[in-house]
């Protein structure tokens, strides 16, 4: 049985026809079910809530929005998620914000007696391969629910309107379920609308985007991340409440790296943690993940004669040789 604050916000807001909430508060419900595994329910109920109105507005040539004969799964794709906070090296006030945000959504109804929300809007910054994709995979298990990530492929259409539906059918699916929503590159969808470069669509789609945005439940977290910051529209920055930067490491977070990795693999690597952090500064961590892994399968290959750091020596001179070569070619 859903929440009695639920349910009496659905009649109260049936009765004086305000569809928004209803839809809204009808969204939390089905949420709900579908936490309590009662999936006939939460699927009865939503079906019951594609057949909303704006479903069968027109689009671009004034034909209605076929939008059921677009299958869901080509717009996103579902992760179970393994990562956990505490497997990520992160900026004490990354891990500060982040542990406030779980907390919000495990009390929520503690919030709710107070007439508050939890924060469900966060914006991750930073290069590629430090860490963006794995901070949303870790929220959504500390939050116990699944991670859906937007697939660009799905979503972005050729015809005139078609990308805006599509998002909207994506955001209704997410809205009935509790979930991490994550939109990688959120620039490809979230352009400058003042971008002379733009075309007339792309705005059209960033408008659809930031109401759609808007109309997010609490129990949908949705997760953008960038690499180009300075390309996202301006009304972009203010949807989010939470940004977090997430920065290249510190010589001091790679040592930590290499010192966890030690105890995971039980194998002492031949070189002080300090050392190897010294010499591939300036990686990320994605870099570092596939030196060390690099490095693990060669040991495994050589079993039983494997000396370890022989190993890592080799390979840091490969990884010289391939770092003085990428430089060459820019």
């Amino acid at each position: 049985m859903a929440r009695a604050d639920l349910l009496t916000s659905l009649v109260k807001f049936g009765v004086s026809g305000d569809k928004p909430r209803f839809r809204k508060v009808a969204e939390a419900i089905i949420a709900e079910e579908r936490a309590k595994h009662h999936t006939v329910l939460a699927d009865k109920l939503g079906k019951l809530l594609q057949y909303s109105e704006s479903e069968q507005k027109p689009v671009g040539n004034g034909a209605p929005a076929q939008l059921s004969t677009h299958r869901i799964d080509n717009l996103l794709y579902e992760i179970s998620p393994q990562k956990r906070l505490d497997d990520l090296i992160l900026p004490d006030e990354v891990g500060q914000i982040c542990r406030e945000l779980v907390q919000e959504h495990h009390r929520a109804d503690l919030l709710r007696s107070y007439n508050l929300e939890p924060r469900n809007r966060v914006l991750l910054i930073g290069p590629p391969g430090n860490g963006k994709t794995s901070l949303a995979e870790a929220l959504a298990e500390s939050l116990m629910v699944p991670l859906y990530v937007v697939r660009y492929e799905g979503v972005v259409g050729t015809f005139l309107g078609e990308t805006a539906i599509r998002l909207r059918r994506l955001i209704e699916h997410a809205c009935t379920r509790k979930c991490v929503l994550f939109f990688d590159e959120f620039e490809t969808l979230g352009k400058e609308r003042g971008d002379t470069h733009e075309t007339g669509e792309i705005k059209r789609v960033v408008s659809s985007l930031l109401m759609q945005i808007d109309s997010l439940p609490s129990h949908v977290v949705v997760i953008g991340a960038t690499n180009h910051p300075e390309l996202l529209d301006r009304a972009v920055w203010r949807r989010f409440q939470v940004r977090v930067d997430l920065p290249e490491p510190t010589r001091a977070r790679l040592e930590e790296w290499f010192e966890r990795f030690q105890r995971r693999l039980g194998i002492n690597l031949g070189y002080a943690p300090g050392t190897l952090a010294k010499k591939l500064y300036g990686l990320n961590f994605a870099e570092v993940e596939e030196f060390g892994t690099t490095v693990f399968r060669q040991y495994v290959l050589e079993q039983p004669e494997a000396d370890m750091k022989g190993i890592v020596s080799r390979t840091l001179k490969h990884w010289a040789a391939r770092s003085a070569k990428t430089e060459q070619d820019i």
